[in-house]
């Protein structure tokens, strides 16, 4: 039987250094979405995953993508890493539109600046082939490409996984395919690593060694790390968080603060909170201040508002009856 996760984990984060000796810095990429839209297609209908999303990310920043499930957040881990074209909308990531380039030259992409680790672990792994072989074929674009990488065997025992290098991934337990799909991510040594779900099949204390391993990665490689999680311990460790709700960004947190956020249409998406006093529909009156603006329900500060809301709810009740 393999160590546990935990164990692999636990002594990985104990000996931090270790990976920053091991793999070359490099400058993180900057990612950018303007006005991005997203359908997926149905044979009864179409399904707006993604309706405007504006979002920056600067190089070496560490983010995490928050929000309940089917608002998006998946879909923009894909659409940053070239993975899905956008239905409308642009994205930059590292100075390259990804409309414009090839399905050659993404793939280039993801071979050498680009690591994607995806939700399921089992879809970025061979399952016959062992940890360390896993390792050889993610790096084989960059090879390729020219770019030097280590020796698979030294990239599992930088990270301290090295126990799992001759082991056969259908013959690993959840937790560990997650910690050798980490690995696979970062074989190349990325640039801007995307990851799903990390620490979905991993106990508490492997969910804290993923999320200190993530952090190594970021802060001694300078990759930039874009991490879609529902774990609020996952998201209370990274300094910048980003919500997505019904498919736009709803909030940005800052070191545990939450903020609205602007879009570049104007629009705000009010915390569900607030949709308890400001229901959807409501009319509002927005009072401008030195220091920013407020908004308050019409009814409560316009009696010609009240009154023609009145008078309209008892012209639909007339009809009613």
């Amino acid at each position: 039987m393999s160590p546990s996760p935990s164990r692999f984990l636990r002594r990985a984060t104990e000996r931090g250094a270790v990976l920053g000796e091991a793999i070359a810095p490099s400058q993180g990429l900057d990612a950018h979405c303007s006005s991005l839209v997203h359908l997926y297609s149905s044979e009864s209908a179409q399904v707006v995953a993604l309706k405007g999303v504006d979002l920056d990310i600067d190089s070496g920043e560490m983010v995490a993508l928050l929000g309940p499930s089917g608002t998006g957040k998946s879909t923009l881990l894909r659409l940053l890493g070239g993975l899905i074209q956008p239905t409308a909308g642009r994205i930059v990531v590292g100075g390259h539109d990804l409309r414009t380039l090839s399905p050659g030259e993404l793939r280039l992409l993801r071979a050498t600046e680009v690591g994607i680790v995806l939700q399921d672990a089992g879809t970025n792994l061979l399952p016959y082939a062992t940890g360390e072989q896993n390792i050889w074929f993610a790096q084989m674009g960059a090879r390729r490409a020219g770019h030097a990488v280590d020796e698979p065997g030294e990239v599992l025992e930088k990270l301290d996984l090295g126990p799992l290098a001759t082991e056969r991934v259908n013959r690993l337990s959840g937790g560990e395919q997650q910690l050798v799909a980490l690995a696979v991510g970062v074989a190349a040594s990325p640039k801007l690593l995307l990851v799903d779900e990390p620490t979905s099949q991993l106990d508490a204390e492997g969910r804290d060694g993923a999320i200190a391993l993530l952090r190594e990665i970021n802060r001694r490689l300078g990759s930039t790390v874009v991490v879609v999680t529902h774990d609020p311990a996952v998201a209370s460790a990274i300094a910048r968080t980003v919500t997505i709700r019904d498919g736009r960004v709803g909030a940005e947190g800052r070191h545990g603060e939450e903020f609205a956020v602007v879009g570049s249409d104007g629009s705000v998406q009010l915390p569900p909170d607030v949709l308890e006093v400001l229901a959807p529909n409501s009319l509002v009156r927005i009072r401008r201040h030195p220091d920013g603006v407020d908004l308050r329900v019409a009814e409560a500060t316009d009696p010609d508002a009240s009154s023609a809301r009145s008078e309209k709810a008892g012209r639909i009740g007339g009809v009613e009856r």
